[in-house]
């Protein structure tokens, strides 16, 4: 899998894209889905389908997919760490008017 976008986005959009064989649910693959960072992520998959397993991408981040009306959610939760207080680094964009 390869991900990418996200760091230049204005809006945090992340592209991925799957090599043949990759072993992430199909749901994933072919459906978009929307992210959205929660305090608790034990509390929040609560009486929804896992995707998958909780994930830990880097320190301080848990992340899930779950399905919602039949579509892929991900839930993000972010710990700060010593030393690095986490907040997704999103920067707000300039509009035109």
């Amino acid at each position: 899998m390869f991900v990418s976008g996200f760091e230049t986005s204005a809006f945090g959009i992340e592209w991925m894209r799957f090599e043949p064989g990759c072993p992430i649910s199909d749901l994933v693959k072919t459906v978009p889905h929307v992210a959205f960072q929660v305090k608790d992520l034990d509390t929040a998959i609560g009486g929804f389908t896992l995707i998958g397993g909780i994930s830990s991408p880097s320190r301080g981040v848990r992340v899930a997919m779950i399905v919602e009306n039949g579509a892929p959610v991900e839930l993000i939760e972010f710990k700060p760490t010593h030393g690095n207080p986490r907040k997704r680094g999103r920067t707000k964009s300039k509009r035109q008017p």
